[in-house]
């Protein structure tokens, strides 16, 4: 199957990686942001690091012979499927599906990584709500099993098939849900990260307290703070403001906190500061 992934970010390149190591010729395109070949370079870093750990070489190489740096979304003409895994913005997934519709075979499938946006709203930029479909991966892609399969109003059956089976040959653990603002996974987690963000905000306890206590007491591998800076304190804002928009309750409303943090340009790990301060990569003690 021949995919291009719309999105170079830490999702589209882990959706690309995993498809690339299924087998899937992979076309990786950033819109007019950094460079594919970036991205791929990226990738390429992480399956060495693999080797190390015990990856055959040949493995790796026969991954990275699938990926295609792409620099036009014309290039997907011929592709079987599409993920788009652009910013958490509507605006910009918009100009993107649209786009993509112009050029791609009437029955190439869109898969959309949103988090929280509305698959029926983004279907409806298509002329094929039928075969759109949201299909959320978890971070760190290549090694999280869930994929939330979301269809929209119009989904069709076909599609639905096709992608739960494209999951499970990924490895992954396809569940389906309702599409309704943040799904099941970001409509729990996000109302966990916010009330973390309040207990900061409030002098209840330091990040590291709230951390160390939902990490040891509620056994969670990592704590709310700590996700919140691997997923993006600017894409965790954005979901929080979808949710809250979508149901309009109080429990969804973003403490001011995180808008402060979002404001200053403290992101997370990707800007080296977020709740914590990362230094290439790694989390300072």
């Amino acid at each position: 199957m021949k995919i291009m992934v719309v999105g170079a970010g830490q999702m589209g390149l882990g959706i690309a990686q995993v498809m690339a190591d299924a087998g899937h010729i992979t076309l990786l395109n950033n819109l007019d942001h950094t460079p594919p070949e970036q991205g791929i370079r990226q990738v390429a870093e992480r399956l060495a690091r693999a080797v190390v750990k015990g990856r055959t070489q040949e493995s790796v190489d026969a991954a990275l012979s699938g990926f295609t740096p792409s620099h036009s979304l014309k290039d997907a003409a011929d592709c079987d499927m599409v993920f788009e895994a652009l910013a958490e913005d509507q605006d910009v997934k918009e100009y993107a599906l649209r786009e993509l519709d112009k050029v791609c075979k009437p029955e190439c499938i869109f898969a959309t990584n949103t988090s929280s946006l509305p698959i029926t709203k983004l279907a409806s930029f298509t002329n094929r709500p039928d075969k759109v479909v949201g299909m959320h991966f978890m971070n760190p892609v290549p090694v999280m099993k869930l994929v939330e399969v979301i269809p929209g109003l119009a989904t069709s059956k076909d599609t639905l098939q096709k992608v739960h089976l494209l999951a499970k040959e990924l490895g992954k653990t396809p569940v389906e849900v309702r599409d309704v603002p943040g799904f099941v996974s970001n409509r729990v987690l996000q109302a966990l990260i916010n009330e973390a963000v309040w207990c900061v905000y409030e002098g209840v306890g330091t990040p590291e307290a709230v951390d160390t206590i939902m990490r040891l007491g509620m056994n969670h591998p990592m704590g709310p703070l700590e996700t919140a800076d691997l997923i993006g304190l600017d894409t965790v804002l954005s979901i929080q403001q979808t949710m809250y928009e979508g149901y309009g309750q109080e429990k969804y409303h973003p403490c001011p906190l995180l808008q402060q943090y979002v404001n200053a340009g403290w992101l997370g790990k990707k800007s080296g500061r977020g709740f914590y301060e990362y230094e290439n990569g790694r989390k300072k003690s």
